[in-house]
């Protein structure tokens, strides 16, 4: 399974908080991956589809527990994926119209785009809510990888509410059209962290902190590798235009024109063409400071640029 299905997996068994989380939950699923269908005058029928079987039962066990729904599941599978699917329907029944309402589906004008404010008037509600609609159409990445998180909505309005939502326990979301739906998004590891935690998804949030640690230490590692052989080349480099330089002076003054310190220079560098001046220094006789040696490489160049 991919990591959003175990997050989708964790989040269908938490526990409510209170006595209204589970109609959060509820009609949360049903506004974001629920089909409404009209039967007539006042009647209506309902389809929540879903490719996880831990929401499959949440749903079913909430409609029953709260409404008294009669519900029929049908498991279909893909030909292509091979992964099977869940189909809850609702066939019309007397209390479905009233259980629509009283989830904020349906107002007094017909079907509510937004989100129902009493749905979410206490902070374990709207935590609900969010773990609901991410059950629904929510997507995360492995956090192995890039950091990425969605939930894909039908309407502008409920996918502001939902940013709003969010951005009321401090979660910072984007929204974004495509094509006819909104994406509801996060980027930052930070901010897919703290939604996790707030949904009560508390192994995904463990695991994916433990990804970020890894991954943190691995751009740590990759980044002093890269320094030092960055470092390394501009050594060498150097090394090879002292040398370059060297051999200039000598064909134009010949060693025996040199200065004693000069020659000493010359011999080593010649010797030790990988080493740093520094350790040039250690190896004089008598050992120098790396400020010394660079002076005399730079006596050496300058001869060399005069020749």
């Amino acid at each position: 399974m991919s990591f959003a299905s175990d997050v989708k997996e964790e989040l269908a068994r938490v526990a409510p908080e209170c006595s209204h989380c589970g109609r959060a939950v509820l009609a949360a699923l049903v506004r974001v991956e629920g089909t409404l269908l009209l039967r007539g005058p006042g009647r209506y029928g309902l389809e929540i589809s879903t490719d996880i079987a831990a929401v499959a039962r949440c749903v079913i066990t909430l409609s029953h527990e709260l409404y008294g729904l009669e519900t029929n599941l049908v498991i279909r599978r893909s030909v292509l994926h091979k992964t099977p699917n869940y189909l809850i329907r609702f066939a019309d029944q007397e209390n479905l119209g009233e259980a629509l309402r009283d989830m904020g589906v349906l107002g007094d004008e017909g079907l509510v785009r937004g989100l129902a404010p009493q749905l979410v008037a206490k902070r374990c509600c709207a935590s609900a809510y969010l773990r609901g609609a991410f059950m629904g159409s929510g997507f995360v990445a492995n956090p192995r990888g890039d950091f990425h998180f969605e939930i894909t909505l039908e309407s502008r309005e409920l996918a502001e509410d939902l940013a709003a939502l969010m951005g009321g326990a401090g979660i910072h979301a984007r929204i974004m059209q495509r094509r006819s739906s909104y994406m509801v998004y996060l980027k930052s590891g930070e901010a897919i962290l703290e939604f996790l935690a707030y949904a009560h998804a508390n192994q995904a949030a463990l695991d994916m902190e433990n990804a970020r640690v890894v991954k943190s230490v691995r751009n740590d590692v990759n980044r002093m590798t890269n320094a030092e052989m960055a470092n390394a080349t501009k050594a060498a480099n150097a090394s090879v235009d002292q040398i370059y330089a060297m051999r200039r002076v000598l064909e134009t003054h010949g060693p025996d024109k040199l200065p004693p310190a000069l020659r000493e220079i010359i011999q080593l560098r010649v010797k030790y063409p990988d080493a740093t001046l520094k350790e040039l220094g250690e190896r004089a006789d008598p050992p120098l400071s790396k400020s010394a040696v660079y002076h005399r490489v730079r006596r050496i160049e300058a001869l060399a640029r005069q020749s």
